[in-house]
């Protein structure tokens, strides 16, 4: 289910940034992410819209999944926090760390830590896989 927000509202993946001016670019593909932590950012504004083709679109083909569900019940998205990244030397393979919180339904809201990581594929930054604690 797509749920984008109008073009003034908060993006999801920081609230002090309009969606317009942040993830809603890529999500249109008007502009690839420069970054690692870019498309980490996207991808978590993605799960919170529902953006399916964009999520599997921006996966490695390595390790990208046939079809991704994202029907109820799904986790809420409440926050982002990312707490660093690292990108290798040759440019070509990074890692992003983050916090992100949610809720299911009426359940207590939960985080997720997890440290991602990315590759270049095609020349575009693409999510491998990653660790979650």
């Amino acid at each position: 289910m797509k749920r984008r927000p109008a073009s003034p509202a908060p993006c999801p993946c920081d609230e002090q940034r309009r969606y317009a001016d942040c993830c809603e670019p890529l999500h249109q593909g008007r502009v690839p992410a420069e970054r690692a932590d870019a498309l980490m950012r996207s991808r978590y504004s993605a799960y919170a819209l529902g953006l399916a083709d964009y999520l599997l679109a921006t996966w490695h083909s390595r390790t990208r999944p046939s079809a991704l569900d994202l029907s109820p019940p799904q986790p809420h998205w409440l926050g982002l926090k990312l707490l660093g990244s690292d990108t290798a030397a040759d440019g070509q393979a990074a890692t992003v760390e983050f916090v992100a919180r949610y809720r299911i339904g009426g359940a207590s809201a939960q985080r997720m830590h997890e440290r991602s990581r990315f590759e270049r594929e095609d020349g575009a930054w693409r999510y491998v896989d990653g660790d979650v604690d």
